[in-house]
């Protein structure tokens, strides 16, 4: 049995790339269920620096310009096939109906890639911290040979299949159920990343079997088939951490320590401040300017960008968000999707922000909600206000000039808006819109009333005794 959709015959000799911007595409396998995660949601899509495993792997692809992504989805297709969409529209998706090897999981783009002439790499889901470097490095290693692996010189090669070189080439993957004590010594082991011309790959593929014990179609089995079409192999080394993959609820944990050390390293060679990095948590998309200072215990949650200057103190939570040069957040900040903070805005402490605009040097510091709104420029925001901007079926906007002043416990009933150089006195619950430069004010008449305060206490004394009499 072969996997060939039609007829093919392997060609012998070269299949070395053309030229050096040979196109690329990407084969990334993501059609297992991973049952060791013990989860109903399809193993790929368990989250690594807040984004699905599998857009790791494609991240990574993605910095070698690949003209074609094809993303190979089995179990929970449907649910991965609409992640994948939603991080790149453009990828092409085919459905791996039956899980028969790595081998069949690849033959599965053999029909979206007919047409493609270029390169392949074989990358997977599970396996999401290949370095854009090694990958580049791979396609150099192109220029000279018909195929490319990827290995790793492992501390414990145990299972792993041994990779046997002789100088630059690859001779053999032997499988370690399969190798002698020689060949078991050799620490050189292969990752299963693969690289070749899609042609080459396809008709490699239509030579393999699935004469094993587990009657599957492998991978692997192409350098052999490369290897008797007088093919070259070669593989290439990476760091051992790069090869981590996840099968299991400690490996993803162990996975997501690895992200953040890398991300919190990134940050500090770019020039950022990590007051006490272990407590620091990136998303995979972070992006921080340099001499931004981070104090503990923030997290930076997907689709967060932070200009050069800014300074997150501690306990502060942000997510879809953009954070302008010089700005303040924080401490315990909470900064939702849509937040627009220009340069030097001030968010302080318990204030959250959400799908908001706020302007230049405009300062939010204390006990306040601020959602849907526009605020201008050097306007200054009060203690404990709040935009009330849901009715209970829709959402409303408030706007805000530009250096106002809004009173503390002041309430934007939107829609509503506050003229620029306005101010609204403290108490005010604000219904309509205030012109420029006006003062809003509505609190009803202050009054005092002489000994009612003790005839209340009298009575609600009276009836708190006459209650716990009748218990």
């Amino acid at each position: 049995m072969r996997l060939a959709v039609r007829g093919s015959r392997v060609k012998t000799g070269r299949t070395q790339r053309k030229d050096k911007y040979m196109p690329v595409a990407l084969i990334i396998l993501a059609a297992g269920q991973g049952t060791r995660m013990n989860s109903d949601l399809p193993k790929v899509l368990h989250q690594i620096g807040g984004a699905p495993m599998f857009v790791h792997a494609l991240e990574a692809g993605r910095m070698l310009k690949a003209e074609r992504r094809v993303l190979v989805v089995g179990h929970g297709a449907q649910a991965v096939s609409a992640a994948a969409r939603a991080y790149d529209p453009d990828i092409e998706i085919v459905v791996q109906n039956e899980q028969l090897g790595t081998g069949h999981a690849v033959n599965a783009a053999r029909e979206v890639l007919a047409d493609f002439d270029g390169d392949v790499v074989v990358l997977y889901g599970d396996t999401p911290f290949i370095r854009p470097g090694t990958l580049q490095a791979m396609v150099d290693a192109r220029a000279e040979f018909d195929v490319v692996v990827l290995g790793f010189e492992a501390a414990d090669p145990g299972r792993y299949g041994r990779l046997i070189m002789d100088g630059k080439n690859l001779n053999a993957i032997v499988e370690a159920k399969d190798a002698d004590d020689a060949e078991l010594a050799v620490t050189f082991c292969n990752s299963g990343v693969k690289m070749t011309a899609g042609t080459n790959l396809f008709a490699l593929l239509d030579t393999i079997g699935n004469d094993n014990a587990s009657g599957e179609y492998y991978l692997t089995d192409i350098v052999a088939a490369a290897a008797k079409a007088g093919q070259s192999a070669t593989a290439i080394a990476c760091d051992e951490a790069e090869t981590l993959g996840v099968n299991s609820r400690a490996d993803l944990a162990r996975a997501e320590a690895v992200f953040q050390a890398r991300a919190r390293s990134d940050a500090q060679e770019n020039g950022v401040t990590l007051v006490a990095p272990e407590t620091v948590f990136f998303a995979l998309d972070t992006v921080i300017g340099r001499d931004t200072i981070v104090e503990p215990n923030v997290v930076f949650g997907p689709g967060v960008s932070v200009e050069t200057g800014a300074t997150i103190r501690s306990f502060s939570h942000l997510e879809g968000c953009h954070v302008g040069s010089g700005a303040i957040v924080g401490p315990y900040a909470r900064l939702r999707p849509g937040a627009e903070l220009a340069n030097d805005a001030h968010i302080g402490n318990f204030v959250e922000i959400k799908n908001s605009q706020i302007g230049e040097g405009t300062k939010v510091n204390h006990l306040s909600y601020i959602g849907d709104a526009s605020v201008g420029d050097g306007t200054n925001i009060g203690a404990g206000t709040i935009t009330c901007n849901y009715d209970g079926v829709m959402k409303h906007r408030t706007e805000i000039g530009a250096r106002a002043f809004v009173g503390s416990d002041t309430m934007f009933i939107a829609p509503v808006k506050l003229g620029d150089e306005a101010m609204t006195a403290t108490g005010t619950v604000l219904t309509r819109d205030v012109p420029d430069g006006a003062l809003a004010i509505s609190r009803p008449e202050f009054q005092i009333k002489a000994g009612v305060a003790r005839k209340l206490f009298e009575k609600l004394k009276a009836a708190k005794a006459a209650r716990d009499k009748g218990q």
